[in-house]
């Protein structure tokens, strides 16, 4: 009996300091670690989800790239940082699942990081110098197989969600080429529109302007058809690359053992975020898809990071 009464006095007490937790979190600014140099997809949505996350918890939300090793440095640093919700990072699909397939001795696994919810889902693209000798994926094929190995294209890093679009374009082509780290998305590009690279493997929502601008020449986008913000921009399918699928998506994470209340409040502040009028409309500009329904909860993303971690090992052939 007087065991009973001890367990529910505890219960009550955590009960208690949880509330007492979520009801003044976040005290101060928060660190939002973004995994690339900025100007990249990650970066563009982390600052979107940011600003008007930082409004619902009337609290700054402050981003530091740190950028290297296709993201792992960001997210080593965001695995080792305390628990307590004042540090918070973006991850993807090459962060967060590709990395135990691409890098060594990775200092962090699933385990390290504690969902909050999905923010949005992105169409990756391949584009090329305004100057490459091919302006189709036929003819893009046919030189990368007059000359294999000397067709570059860059991406943020090895093990990144970039690195992965290179790995699935050139799988679904069928051809060998130099793929050419970056410490991110937007290096990368840079090279690609100075001609320093042939091509740049990235998403819609941060190499658009530079298509529709003409400072690149969007190839084919991983889509199952064209992006309203890019209609000259052949889909896989008509392309004739129908294996080229790709699609790429942003999460929030905080580190491992982050108290449940942090959590929810974080996960309700994204989901005003997400439905807010400048993250839809922007999203929209950027042919990225708002997450909605389940995929904004941390559970979904919590089972998301194991499909997607067999999904790359059999894709980079582990």
């Amino acid at each position: 009996m007087i065991g009973s009464v001890r367990f529910l006095a505890v219960a009550a007490l955590t009960l208690s300091s949880g509330l007492a937790m979520a009801q003044s979190y976040p005290s101060k600014p928060i660190t939002f670690i973004v995994p690339f140099a900025a100007g990249g997809t990650s970066d563009v949505i982390a600052r979107l989800a940011a600003d008007e996350m930082g409004r619902a918890l009337d609290q700054r939300l402050v981003i530091e790239n740190v950028g290297g090793a296709g993201g792992s440095i960001g997210l080593t640093r965001a695995s080792r940082a305390a628990p307590d919700g004042y540090t918070l990072t973006i991850g993807n699909a090459g962060t967060n699942a590709a990395v135990y397939w691409t890098t060594e001795n990775v200092p962090f696994k699933p385990e390290s990081f504690a969902p909050v919810g999905l923010v949005a889902k992105t169409s990756p693209v391949i584009a090329l110098r305004k100057n490459f000798p091919a302006a189709t994926v036929a003819e893009t094929i046919a030189y990368a197989k007059q000359n294999p190995g000397k067709m570059t294209l860059g991406h943020a890093g090895v093990g990144s969600s970039n690195y992965l679009i290179c790995m699935s374009f050139v799988k679904a082509a069928a051809i060998d080429v130099s793929l050419v780290s970056y410490r991110g998305a937007a290096p990368a590009l840079n090279d690609a529109m100075g001609g320093h690279v042939d091509g740049v493997c990235d998403a819609a929502t941060s190499v658009a302007a530079a298509i529709n601008a003409g400072e690149v020449k969007g190839l084919v986008v991983s889509a199952h058809q064209r992006l309203k913000n890019l209609p000259e921009v052949p889909a896989a399918q008509e392309a004739g690359v129908p294996a080229f699928q790709a699609e790429g998506w942003n999460a929030l994470f905080l580190p491992a053992g982050a108290p449940e209340p942090v959590i929810a409040k974080l996960n309700e502040a994204l989901r005003k975020a997400v439905a807010s009028d400048t993250v839809q409309s922007r999203l929209a500009e950027l042919s990225a898809l708002p997450a909605s329904g389940e995929e904004l909860t941390a559970d979904y993303v919590r089972q998301l990071v194991p499909k997607e971690v067999e999904k790359y090992r059999v894709l980079l052939g582990k």
